[in-house]
């Protein structure tokens, strides 16, 4: 979507295309064009919401959650609403899904109701799979794999502090968890280098560095030293290093241990270095008090633009 096809008018109607339904499962998948014009509606957005307050206007997305949310709950709802639109909030306690229903036959039944499907789930093939049955949208509020609507976010949120992320150098220190691996797409296709300091064992996949290798823009690399990765870096983030499916607690702090992102660890990076962290943070262990809220830290503002990123991903989903 370019800016130019989100309109403020509030007495525009979302434009049904007669071509493929636009799912938005992960940044890999999508050009740069396209993400370039998500982010420019989103600060279209932002700027001026109030334009945009009818832009949904007899929508309706459908929310499944898999796993316990806050950010993603919040803002996609409140998102949806401020834009004229309505929610449906589904546990799977509460769908037939959670009870041997097929995905298949559930992207069938909600493509009737509802105009969009967002999923927070566990493995990706179960978002994919609901687009492959789904008539409607649907879109990957995060999975075990991937997290590409945070990543959309903390890219608005860069370039709205320090200008263009591309040609710049994002540390990465922690697992190569599903943050992780969308941040490497996206070092592809907005064209920034991504340094990625994890532990042997909790390194990216080499199918992952072997896609990035062979794209033409960005570039990722690898280290076992967080030193090595932040030093001169533009941008330093992390995130929890225990998710909910993960039960090796007491080896995984152990191996992650020297990964913290503390004050000594953030002085190596440029002295106008952001920090950011997707939350929720476990302060002492992945990053300090000193550094999520010390003067590189730019995490609220983070959590804030999840709430315009998605309200552009859906603008764009929806053909608004």
């Amino acid at each position: 979507m370019s800016a130019g096809t989100l309109q403020g008018d509030k007495t525009a109607k979302p434009i049904r295309g007669a071509g493929a339904v636009r799912h938005f499962l992960d940044i890999d998948r999508l050009d740069t064009a396209t993400l370039r014009g998500i982010l420019d509606s989103a600060r279209a957005i932002k700027r001026d919401p109030g334009a945009y307050r009818r832009l949904l206007d007899n929508r309706t997305l459908a929310m499944i959650f898999e796993k316990p949310s806050t950010r993603t709950r919040v803002s996609f709802e409140v998102g949806t609403r401020q834009l004229g639109g309505e929610v449906v909030v589904l546990k799977m306690d509460d769908m037939q899904l959670g009870h041997g229903e097929t995905i298949g036959d559930t992207a069938r039944v909600l493509s009737r109701y509802v105009d969009a499907v967002m999923v927070r789930t566990t493995g990706e093939e179960r978002v994919h799979e609901l687009a492959a049955h789904a008539s409607i949208p649907i879109i990957n509020g995060l999975t075990d794999q991937s997290h590409p609507c945070q990543i959309m976010a903390d890219i608005l949120t860069y370039e709205e502090h320090r200008g263009s992320i591309a040609g710049r150098v994002v540390a990465w220190s922690g697992d190569a968890n599903n943050v992780a691996v969308s941040l490497a797409h996206a070092a592809v296709r907005f064209d920034f280098e991504l340094r990625m300091a994890c532990p042997a064992s909790l390194g990216p996949s080499p199918a992952l560095l072997e896609w990035a290798a062979g794209e033409r823009t960005g570039r990722v690399v690898c280290t076992d030293s967080p030193e090595e990765a932040v030093r001169g870096a533009d941008l330093v983030v992390t995130d929890t290093w225990v998710s909910m499916n993960h039960t090796d607690v007491d080896n995984r702090h152990r191996l992650l241990a020297p990964y913290q992102v503390n004050e000594r660890l953030m002085s190596l990076a440029k002295g106008d270095a952001l920090f950011m962290h997707c939350l929720p943070a476990h302060r002492g262990e992945e990053v300090t008090d000193g550094v999520i809220d010390g003067v590189h830290s730019v995490v609220w503002d983070e959590a804030e633009n999840r709430l315009h990123a998605q309200k552009a991903i859906l603008a764009w989903c929806l053909g608004a």
